[in-house]
Protein backbone atom coordinates (compact mmCIF):
# COMPACT_ATOMS: atom_id res chain seq x y z
CA UNK A 1 0.00 0.00 0.00
CA UNK A 2 1.40 3.39 -0.97
CA UNK A 3 1.02 5.97 1.75
CA UNK A 4 -0.99 9.11 1.34
CA UNK A 5 0.80 12.22 0.07
CA UNK A 6 2.63 14.27 2.65
CA UNK A 7 1.59 17.80 3.47
CA UNK A 8 3.75 20.50 1.91
CA UNK A 9 4.48 22.02 5.28
CA UNK A 10 7.66 20.62 6.75
CA UNK A 11 7.65 19.42 10.37
CA UNK A 12 10.84 20.11 12.31
CA UNK A 13 11.85 17.50 14.85
CA UNK A 14 13.51 18.97 17.94
CA UNK A 15 14.26 15.86 20.02
CA UNK A 16 16.01 12.55 19.44
CA UNK A 17 15.50 9.57 21.69
CA UNK A 18 18.80 8.78 23.38
CA UNK A 19 19.90 5.13 23.45
CA UNK A 20 23.20 3.28 23.59
CA UNK A 21 23.20 3.12 19.78
CA UNK A 22 22.22 6.77 19.19
CA UNK A 23 25.08 8.90 17.79
CA UNK A 24 26.72 10.84 20.62
CA UNK A 25 27.74 14.48 20.92
CA UNK A 26 31.37 14.66 22.08
CA UNK A 27 33.68 17.19 23.67
CA UNK A 28 37.30 16.89 24.77
CA UNK A 29 40.24 18.59 26.46
CA UNK A 30 41.00 21.23 23.84
CA UNK A 31 43.96 22.60 25.81
CA UNK A 32 45.75 19.28 25.40
CA UNK A 33 44.89 19.30 21.70
CA UNK A 34 46.37 22.78 21.41
CA UNK A 35 49.68 21.48 22.72
CA UNK A 36 49.72 18.29 20.67
CA UNK A 37 53.08 17.91 18.93
CA UNK A 38 52.54 16.21 15.58
CA UNK A 39 55.94 16.99 14.03
CA UNK A 40 56.71 13.28 13.66
CA UNK A 41 54.00 13.05 10.98
CA UNK A 42 54.15 16.66 9.80
CA UNK A 43 54.73 15.77 6.14
CA UNK A 44 51.79 13.33 6.10
CA UNK A 45 49.45 15.79 7.83
CA UNK A 46 50.51 18.60 5.49
CA UNK A 47 49.81 16.34 2.51
CA UNK A 48 46.35 15.50 3.87
CA UNK A 49 45.71 19.22 4.46
CA UNK A 50 46.46 19.90 0.80
CA UNK A 51 44.02 17.14 -0.17
CA UNK A 52 41.34 18.71 2.02
CA UNK A 53 41.90 22.12 0.43
CA UNK A 54 41.13 20.74 -3.05
CA UNK A 55 37.56 20.05 -1.91
CA UNK A 56 36.89 17.30 -4.42
CA UNK A 57 33.22 17.07 -3.45
CA UNK A 58 32.43 20.78 -3.62
CA UNK A 59 29.99 20.23 -6.51
CA UNK A 60 28.99 16.68 -5.61
CA UNK A 61 26.15 17.29 -3.17
CA UNK A 62 23.83 18.95 -5.65
CA UNK A 63 20.30 17.59 -5.84
CA UNK A 64 18.88 16.69 -9.22
CA UNK A 65 15.45 15.95 -10.68
CA UNK A 66 15.43 12.43 -9.23
CA UNK A 67 14.72 13.86 -5.77
CA UNK A 68 11.39 15.31 -6.86
CA UNK A 69 8.66 13.06 -5.48
CA UNK A 70 11.36 10.52 -4.55
CA UNK A 71 9.20 9.33 -1.65
CA UNK A 72 5.98 8.62 -3.56
CA UNK A 73 6.59 4.90 -3.98
CA UNK A 74 7.34 4.27 -0.28
CA UNK A 75 4.81 2.50 1.89
CA UNK A 76 4.23 3.87 5.39
CA UNK A 77 6.51 1.20 6.87
CA UNK A 78 9.26 1.82 4.31
CA UNK A 79 9.03 5.57 4.85
CA UNK A 80 9.45 5.10 8.60
CA UNK A 81 12.48 2.84 8.13
CA UNK A 82 14.09 5.22 5.65
CA UNK A 83 13.45 8.30 7.78
CA UNK A 84 14.98 6.57 10.82
CA UNK A 85 18.10 5.84 8.75
CA UNK A 86 18.31 9.45 7.59
CA UNK A 87 17.81 10.72 11.14
CA UNK A 88 20.63 8.56 12.52
CA UNK A 89 22.92 9.56 9.68
CA UNK A 90 22.14 13.27 9.95
CA UNK A 91 22.65 13.27 13.72
CA UNK A 92 25.99 11.49 13.36
CA UNK A 93 27.25 13.89 10.69
CA UNK A 94 26.07 16.96 12.62
CA UNK A 95 27.67 15.81 15.87
CA UNK A 96 30.92 15.42 13.95
CA UNK A 97 30.54 18.93 12.55
CA UNK A 98 30.11 20.43 16.03
CA UNK A 99 33.14 18.63 17.44
CA UNK A 100 35.42 19.43 14.50
CA UNK A 101 34.27 23.04 14.28
CA UNK A 102 34.96 23.67 17.94
CA UNK A 103 38.39 22.05 17.60
CA UNK A 104 39.21 24.27 14.61
CA UNK A 105 38.31 27.40 16.57
CA UNK A 106 40.06 26.40 19.79
CA UNK A 107 43.30 25.30 18.05
CA UNK A 108 43.51 28.20 15.62
CA UNK A 109 46.21 30.18 17.43
CA UNK A 110 48.43 27.50 19.00
CA UNK A 111 48.11 24.66 16.50
CA UNK A 112 47.12 26.18 13.13
CA UNK A 113 47.85 23.08 11.00
CA UNK A 114 45.50 20.87 13.01
CA UNK A 115 42.99 23.73 13.20
CA UNK A 116 42.87 23.97 9.42
CA UNK A 117 42.40 20.21 9.09
CA UNK A 118 39.56 20.23 11.62
CA UNK A 119 37.96 23.14 9.80
CA UNK A 120 37.91 21.15 6.55
CA UNK A 121 36.47 18.17 8.41
CA UNK A 122 33.70 20.35 9.82
CA UNK A 123 33.00 21.68 6.32
CA UNK A 124 32.47 18.14 5.02
CA UNK A 125 30.35 17.02 7.97
CA UNK A 126 28.11 20.10 7.72
CA UNK A 127 27.68 19.49 4.01
CA UNK A 128 26.72 15.86 4.64
CA UNK A 129 24.28 16.73 7.44
CA UNK A 130 22.61 19.44 5.35
CA UNK A 131 22.23 17.12 2.37
CA UNK A 132 20.65 14.40 4.49
CA UNK A 133 18.36 16.82 6.27
CA UNK A 134 17.19 18.17 2.92
CA UNK A 135 16.35 14.61 1.86
CA UNK A 136 14.35 14.20 5.07
CA UNK A 137 12.38 17.34 4.28
CA UNK A 138 11.18 15.67 1.07
CA UNK A 139 9.29 13.32 3.39
CA UNK A 140 7.74 16.22 5.30
CA UNK A 141 10.13 15.98 8.27
CA UNK A 142 13.51 17.49 9.09
CA UNK A 143 15.72 17.88 12.13
CA UNK A 144 15.92 21.25 13.87
CA UNK A 145 19.66 20.85 14.32
CA UNK A 146 20.36 24.03 16.36
CA UNK A 147 17.54 23.15 18.76
CA UNK A 148 18.71 19.54 19.09
CA UNK A 149 22.21 20.82 19.82
CA UNK A 150 20.96 22.85 22.79
CA UNK A 151 18.99 19.93 24.21
CA UNK A 152 21.71 17.28 23.96
CA UNK A 153 24.14 16.18 26.65
CA UNK A 154 27.78 16.22 25.63
CA UNK A 155 30.04 13.31 26.55
CA UNK A 156 33.62 14.13 27.53
CA UNK A 157 36.35 11.99 26.01
CA UNK A 158 40.12 12.33 26.39
CA UNK A 159 42.02 13.38 23.22
CA UNK A 160 43.74 10.01 22.96
CA UNK A 161 40.44 8.15 23.01
CA UNK A 162 38.84 10.78 20.79
CA UNK A 163 41.29 9.96 18.04
CA UNK A 164 40.82 6.22 18.58
CA UNK A 165 37.07 6.67 18.24
CA UNK A 166 36.99 9.12 15.34
CA UNK A 167 39.56 7.12 13.36
CA UNK A 168 37.48 3.95 13.71
CA UNK A 169 34.20 5.79 13.09
CA UNK A 170 35.42 7.43 9.88
CA UNK A 171 36.90 4.20 8.51
CA UNK A 172 33.80 2.19 9.35
CA UNK A 173 31.72 4.93 7.70
CA UNK A 174 33.86 4.68 4.58
CA UNK A 175 33.35 0.94 4.25
CA UNK A 176 29.63 1.15 5.01
CA UNK A 177 29.12 3.72 2.24
CA UNK A 178 31.30 2.08 -0.41
CA UNK A 179 29.93 -1.42 0.17
CA UNK A 180 26.36 -0.16 0.05
CA UNK A 181 27.12 1.73 -3.16
CA UNK A 182 28.63 -1.42 -4.69
CA UNK A 183 25.57 -3.40 -3.61
CA UNK A 184 23.28 -1.06 -5.55
CA UNK A 185 25.54 -1.20 -8.59
CA UNK A 186 25.21 -4.99 -8.59
CA UNK A 187 21.51 -4.95 -7.61
CA UNK A 188 19.91 -1.82 -9.09
CA UNK A 189 16.42 -3.23 -8.51
CA UNK A 190 16.83 -2.39 -4.80
CA UNK A 191 17.84 1.24 -5.38
CA UNK A 192 14.82 3.01 -3.89
CA UNK A 193 16.20 6.52 -3.39
CA UNK A 194 18.72 8.72 -5.24
CA UNK A 195 20.73 9.55 -2.12
CA UNK A 196 22.49 6.19 -2.34
CA UNK A 197 23.99 7.10 -5.73
CA UNK A 198 26.03 9.82 -3.98
CA UNK A 199 27.79 7.35 -1.70
CA UNK A 200 30.81 6.64 -3.94
CA UNK A 201 32.22 10.17 -3.76
CA UNK A 202 30.73 10.72 -0.32
CA UNK A 203 32.70 7.86 1.19
CA UNK A 204 35.96 9.41 0.01
CA UNK A 205 35.37 12.24 2.49
CA UNK A 206 35.12 9.65 5.27
CA UNK A 207 38.28 7.95 4.06
CA UNK A 208 40.27 11.19 4.02
CA UNK A 209 38.99 12.05 7.50
CA UNK A 210 40.16 8.65 8.72
CA UNK A 211 43.57 9.15 7.11
CA UNK A 212 43.95 12.42 9.01
CA UNK A 213 43.02 10.81 12.32
CA UNK A 214 45.43 7.96 11.57
CA UNK A 215 48.28 10.37 10.84
CA UNK A 216 47.71 12.14 14.17
CA UNK A 217 47.68 8.78 15.96
CA UNK A 218 50.97 7.80 14.34
CA UNK A 219 52.47 11.11 15.48
CA UNK A 220 51.82 10.08 19.11
CA UNK A 221 53.79 6.85 19.75
CA UNK A 222 52.74 6.88 23.42
CA UNK A 223 49.13 6.46 22.28
CA UNK A 224 50.06 3.29 20.40
CA UNK A 225 52.81 1.68 22.47
CA UNK A 226 53.00 0.06 25.84
CA UNK A 227 50.81 -2.44 27.65
CA UNK A 228 48.18 0.06 28.82
CA UNK A 229 47.69 1.66 25.38
CA UNK A 230 47.44 -1.72 23.69
CA UNK A 231 44.83 -2.91 26.17
CA UNK A 232 42.89 0.31 25.55
CA UNK A 233 43.17 -0.10 21.77
CA UNK A 234 41.92 -3.65 22.11
CA UNK A 235 38.93 -2.43 24.11
CA UNK A 236 38.05 0.28 21.58
CA UNK A 237 38.30 -2.15 18.69
CA UNK A 238 35.94 -4.55 20.44
CA UNK A 239 33.50 -1.78 21.36
CA UNK A 240 33.27 -0.70 17.73
CA UNK A 241 32.72 -4.29 16.61
CA UNK A 242 29.90 -4.68 19.14
CA UNK A 243 28.29 -1.34 18.26
CA UNK A 244 28.44 -1.95 14.51
CA UNK A 245 27.09 -5.50 14.75
CA UNK A 246 24.34 -4.78 17.26
CA UNK A 247 23.26 -1.59 15.50
CA UNK A 248 23.06 -3.33 12.13
CA UNK A 249 20.86 -6.09 13.49
CA UNK A 250 18.70 -3.66 15.43
CA UNK A 251 17.86 -1.96 12.12
CA UNK A 252 17.81 -5.15 10.06
CA UNK A 253 14.38 -4.31 8.60
CA UNK A 254 15.95 -1.30 6.88
CA UNK A 255 18.69 -3.42 5.33
CA UNK A 256 16.20 -6.08 4.31
CA UNK A 257 14.28 -3.38 2.46
CA UNK A 258 17.47 -2.66 0.49
CA UNK A 259 18.11 -6.32 -0.28
CA UNK A 260 21.16 -6.43 2.01
CA UNK A 261 21.96 -9.39 4.25
CA UNK A 262 22.82 -7.41 7.37
CA UNK A 263 25.03 -10.08 8.92
CA UNK A 264 27.17 -10.52 5.81
CA UNK A 265 27.29 -6.75 5.30
CA UNK A 266 28.38 -5.97 8.87
CA UNK A 267 31.00 -8.72 8.88
CA UNK A 268 32.46 -7.42 5.62
CA UNK A 269 32.47 -3.83 6.93
CA UNK A 270 34.27 -4.95 10.09
CA UNK A 271 36.83 -7.10 8.29
CA UNK A 272 37.69 -4.37 5.78
CA UNK A 273 37.99 -1.83 8.60
CA UNK A 274 40.17 -4.29 10.49
CA UNK A 275 42.61 -4.34 7.56
CA UNK A 276 42.84 -0.55 7.69
CA UNK A 277 43.32 -0.67 11.45
CA UNK A 278 46.34 -2.94 11.05
CA UNK A 279 48.13 -0.10 9.22
CA UNK A 280 47.83 2.23 12.22
CA UNK A 281 47.43 0.26 15.43
CA UNK A 282 50.09 -2.23 16.59
CA UNK A 283 47.37 -4.82 17.23
CA UNK A 284 44.06 -5.71 15.60
CA UNK A 285 41.30 -8.21 16.27
CA UNK A 286 41.32 -11.69 14.80
CA UNK A 287 37.92 -11.43 13.14
CA UNK A 288 38.70 -14.51 11.06
CA UNK A 289 38.45 -16.56 14.24
CA UNK A 290 35.02 -18.29 14.04
CA UNK A 291 34.56 -17.78 17.79
CA UNK A 292 34.10 -14.07 17.20
CA UNK A 293 30.93 -14.29 15.12
CA UNK A 294 29.66 -17.16 17.25
CA UNK A 295 29.95 -15.05 20.41
CA UNK A 296 28.46 -12.00 18.70
CA UNK A 297 25.44 -14.07 17.73
CA UNK A 298 25.08 -15.37 21.27
CA UNK A 299 24.93 -11.77 22.47
CA UNK A 300 22.29 -10.97 19.86
CA UNK A 301 20.18 -13.86 21.06
CA UNK A 302 20.54 -12.65 24.64
CA UNK A 303 19.46 -9.17 23.54
CA UNK A 304 16.29 -10.65 22.04
CA UNK A 305 15.55 -12.45 25.29
CA UNK A 306 16.15 -9.25 27.26
CA UNK A 307 13.46 -7.47 25.24
CA UNK A 308 10.97 -10.15 26.28
CA UNK A 309 11.68 -9.84 30.00
CA UNK A 310 9.94 -7.29 32.20
CA UNK A 311 11.97 -7.24 35.42
CA UNK A 312 15.63 -7.12 36.39
CA UNK A 313 15.72 -10.56 38.01
CA UNK A 314 14.51 -12.28 34.85
CA UNK A 315 16.97 -10.24 32.77
CA UNK A 316 19.98 -10.89 35.01
CA UNK A 317 21.05 -14.25 33.50
CA UNK A 318 21.19 -12.69 30.04
CA UNK A 319 23.17 -9.68 31.29
CA UNK A 320 25.66 -12.04 32.90
CA UNK A 321 25.85 -14.16 29.76
CA UNK A 322 26.52 -11.09 27.61
CA UNK A 323 29.27 -9.90 29.96
CA UNK A 324 30.93 -13.30 29.83
CA UNK A 325 30.64 -13.50 26.05
CA UNK A 326 32.13 -10.03 25.61
CA UNK A 327 34.97 -10.96 27.97
CA UNK A 328 35.59 -14.10 25.90
CA UNK A 329 35.78 -11.95 22.77
CA UNK A 330 38.20 -9.57 24.46
CA UNK A 331 40.45 -12.48 25.42
CA UNK A 332 40.62 -13.97 21.91
CA UNK A 333 44.31 -13.54 20.94
CA UNK A 334 44.87 -10.46 18.81
CA UNK A 335 47.04 -10.19 15.73
CA UNK A 336 50.10 -7.98 15.71
CA UNK A 337 51.23 -5.41 13.20
CA UNK A 338 54.10 -3.00 13.33
CA UNK A 339 53.04 0.29 11.78
CA UNK A 340 55.75 2.84 11.22
CA UNK A 341 56.48 4.66 14.45
CA UNK A 342 55.63 1.82 16.84
CA UNK A 343 58.05 -0.21 18.93
CA UNK A 344 57.88 -3.71 20.30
Amino acid sequence: MVSTPLPKQNTKKTEIRDTLLTPKFWTTDFEKLENLNTCQEEAAIQSILEEFSKDYNQQHFVRDARFKDSFDHFSDEERELFLAFLERSCTSEYSGFLLYKEASLRLKEKNPILAKCFNYLSRDEARHAGFINRAMSDFGLSLDLPCITKNRNYTFIKPKFLFYATYLSEKIGYWKYILMYQHFEDNPQFLNHPIFTYFHNWCQDENRHGDFMGAVLKSQPRWLNGIVSRLQIRLFLLLFVLTTYFSGHKFSSFYNMLGINVKDYDIQVLKETNRDVSKIFPIYLDLENPKFVYLLDLCLENNKNLRNRNNFISKLPFYISNCLNILRMYLIPVKHSLPKGTVC
